[in-house]
């Protein structure tokens, strides 16, 4: 089984989630059903099946971080020396050949991926059109909206 690959700051994003959801909102959690039990008929009380419902989704959240978590290979980008090159953990530098408009990436694993963050899942079209690329060199990509073309105009790592 291979490892998915994480930048050490997304593991310890990830970590201090799984601690929240274990310290705050597990307990948070436990209490909101013991006072809505205590509200008498459990068939018919709201509070007790929504309480119910969010306690799963959190059980799941933590069962799905400590399983990641457990498998990842965590990756320190600062460490890495690939000069010019993109690989995983790159912070790359992007120009929209067509618009002018200037983006920048930072390629990481898919747990840790969020878009509105500009990070980027090595697994995506994008990421894996960069990777092994250089700065200065030109690419196209198909996104959901048509064919992209940029160059990279910078790439570091940080």
């Amino acid at each position: 089984m291979s490892r998915a690959p994480i930048t050490k700051a997304g593991s310890e994003r990830l970590r201090a989630e799984l601690e929240r959801l274990k310290s705050v909102e597990r307990p948070r959690i436990i209490a909101a059903i013991a006072e809505a039990r205590a509200h008498g008929d459990l068939k018919e009380n709201a509070e007790y099946h929504a309480a119910r419902e969010q306690q799963s989704f959190i059980e799941g959240r933590i069962a799905e971080l400590e399983a990641a978590l457990s498998t990842a290979e965590v990756i320190d980008v600062s460490r890495l020396s690939a000069g010019s090159k993109v690989v995983f953990g790159a912070t790359v530098d992007l120009e929209d050949e067509d618009t002018g408009e200037a983006v920048t990436y930072q390629i990481v694993g898919d747990l840790e991926a969020d878009i509105k963050k500009r990070l980027i899942a090595v697994s995506s079209p994008i990421a894996r059109a960069l990777i092994g690329r250089s700065e200065g060199d030109s690419f196209e990509f198909r996104a959901p909206n048509g064919v992209k073309r940029y160059e990279i105009t910078g790439v570091r790592y940080e």
